[in-house]
């Protein structure tokens, strides 16, 4: 598919970046709470469950259709566009996770069967998180911020983070991500440096 400004898989030029309002600060090392998010894999997934093994939660406000324009508006919300390539970066990375024994998650507020038709569309082998209910989102105080869509979910979208969390606690946390097509690549490198 050539470049073009609308579609999802190519960043495109003269992006804003996001800046660190300290929104997520709060979070680093925060502990899960006992909710249940439906999960691609058509199970609950409690959160304090997750302590068994060290994970990637990566959030994004919403991923895109190919095809289906996002408007400049999107684009000119800072940190907004990128949620296909900052989700591709973790599929393509997918293996690399895997052998350091560190489960991937995609969070969103975007229902499951919006997420489970982005992630069969894409071949995409790990699973996302549905906080269409928004309980995570207000349980943790995410850093969130409006916006109308048509559907997929609620208008509140969570800001483009990502947590390493072992043992149930935030032990590292980016925010804000930028560009996020590099996220993948940046949590590795930090795994590397912090063998477990």
């Amino acid at each position: 598919m050539a470049p073009d400004r609308h579609d999802p898989h190519v960043l495109p030029e003269g992006l804003a970046a996001p800046v660190d309002d300290g929104a997520a600060r709060h979070l680093r090392g925060a502990k899960l709470p006992p909710l249940e998010l439906a999960s691609t894999s058509g199970e609950l997934v409690n959160l304090a469950e997750l302590a068994r093994f060290p994970h990637v939660l990566f959030f994004y406000p919403r991923t895109g259709v190919p095809g289906q324009a996002p408007g400049d508006a999107w684009n000119r919300v800072p940190g907004a566009r990128g949620c296909t390539p900052q989700s591709l970066g973790f599929k393509a990375l997918f293996a690399e996770f895997a052998r350091r024994d560190v489960e991937v998650f995609g969070v969103s507020t975007q229902t499951s069967a919006y997420q489970r038709e982005f992630r069969e569309r894409e071949q995409v082998p790990y699973h996302f998180l549905s906080d269409a209910e928004l309980l995570l989102a207000r349980a943790m105080q995410l850093p969130t911020f409006d916006f109308p869509i048509a559907s997929g979910g609620p208008r509140t979208l969570i800001q483009r983070m990502c947590w390493f969390v072992d043992t149930g606690i935030v032990e590292e946390l980016w925010y804000p991500v930028f560009p996020p097509d590099r996220n993948a690549r940046i949590v590795l490198d930090w795994l590397d440096a912090h063998p477990r």
